[in-house]
């Protein structure tokens, strides 16, 4: 309670011999003048100090994985299907690049602070000190805190920042819940090796399971989070004429809705150095799926069509005709390249791909936006 505070400092202003500044601990404040700033710099530092030190290690420990699988190529599954083929590492990269890009706005978010009185027109001020500049000593106080200054308020601080900070945070939440749902999956068929921490149980009754616990525990961690951030955000923007306690009720709950994203983080990154990529899994993914290269035969004929080689004529439908509902093995995919009637280079350039070599620019891609 901010009286109970007031009376404290007043009392130790007291023991100090400086009782004539006792009127002066909480002058012409209202509450939400403490406490808006007390939260913003407890946000604040929340963020600055735990949050995004645990958001970049955890984007770290993925940078790291496609800095080192940028060349690994993986089947792709687009609708749960097989794809074009990518690599590993570029995928990893994928989310490095959407989660540095949430830590970057977080990073740059603003800490509003005010301090204007009962309703924000600074008017026991006027009435008690007439000549001061109440506006720019409020300001000067409120930047001295490292906050920036709201020049324009009711009785409370509008918490449009709070908003913004957990709307982003939420967002970083969600396409982190995205990469546990994909790493699971990936576990799941295999394209990852669980390494066995000693002393670990796994299934209480099935001996040869190393369950996927870490991901498992960070996505509802990030569920619980978000769920939070979204109430507060939702809540905080709202305040009936000058002042009601909404606020005050739902704030109490901020280091909950942080503490559950830290916790998801910690999995994470703990999670990610108990995983080794099972390149055999993947290559042997790669083999039994040559009906993939469809889409770039298909396109060699387009390029072939428009260069004006004969006998290119639909080549999307050829190439479903082959392809749909069948699974095509590396001769069958050469034999149908060779009776095409491609042009010299073309054909040879197509009879020496394999899934494994059909991932485009994957790699490049995965070393410039993966390592961040």
């Amino acid at each position: 309670d901010v009286k109970a505070v007031e009376y404290f400092i007043a009392g130790r202003l007291e023991g100090l011999g400086l009782g004539r500044l006792k009127p002066l601990v909480h002058f012409a404040c209202t509450s939400e003048d403490i406490n808006n700033l007390a939260y913003a710099v407890g946000v604040r530092d929340a963020v600055e100090q735990v949050w995004l030190p645990a958001a970049r290690a955890a984007v770290a420990t993925v940078s790291a994985m496609a800095a080192e699988a940028a060349e690994t190529p993986m089947l792709s599954r687009t609708h749960g299907q097989p794809a074009t083929p990518t690599t590993l590492g570029k995928e990893m990269a994928v989310f490095v690049h959407r989660l540095s890009r949430q830590t970057r706005r977080i990073a740059g978010q603003e800490y509003l602070g005010k301090i204007n009185g009962a309703t924000g027109t600074y008017a026991a001020h006027l009435a008690a000190a007439p000549d001061a500049d109440w506006p720019a000593l409020s300001r000067s106080f409120v930047e001295h805190l490292g906050l920036t200054w709201n020049p324009l308020t009711t009785q409370i601080e509008s918490h449009d920042w709070q908003a913004e900070l957990y709307a982003d945070v939420a967002r970083f939440n969600r396409i982190l819940h995205g990469f546990c749902v994909d790493v699971w999956s990936y576990i799941s068929i295999g394209y990852f090796a669980q390494i066995p921490v000693a002393g670990a149980t796994g299934s209480s009754t099935m001996p040869h399971k190393v369950n996927p616990i870490r991901f498992e525990n960070a996505e509802a961690n990030l569920e619980l989070s978000c769920a939070l951030l979204d109430s507060l955000g939702a809540t905080l923007v709202e305040s009936r004429w000058q002042r009601d306690l909404t606020d005050s009720t739902s704030q109490r709950n901020i280091g909950v809705a942080l503490g559950h994203s830290v916790l998801a983080l910690t999995n994470v990154t703990k999670g990610m150095g108990q995983l080794q990529v099972a390149e055999s899994v993947l290559a042997e993914d790669l083999d039994a799926n040559w009906e993939v290269l469809g889409e770039a035969v298909q396109t060699v004929m387009r390029a072939e069509a428009i260069a004006g080689v004969e006998g290119m004529d639909n080549p999307y439908e050829r190439l479903k005709e082959l392809t749909r509902g069948h699974r095509v093995d590396g001769a069958r995919m050469r034999e149908f390249v060779q009776g095409l009637g491609l042009s010299e280079g073309a054909q040879a350039r197509l009879l020496e791909l394999t899934p494994a070599g059909y991932t485009g620019l994957a790699a490049r891609l995965a070393a410039e936006f993966g390592g961040r």
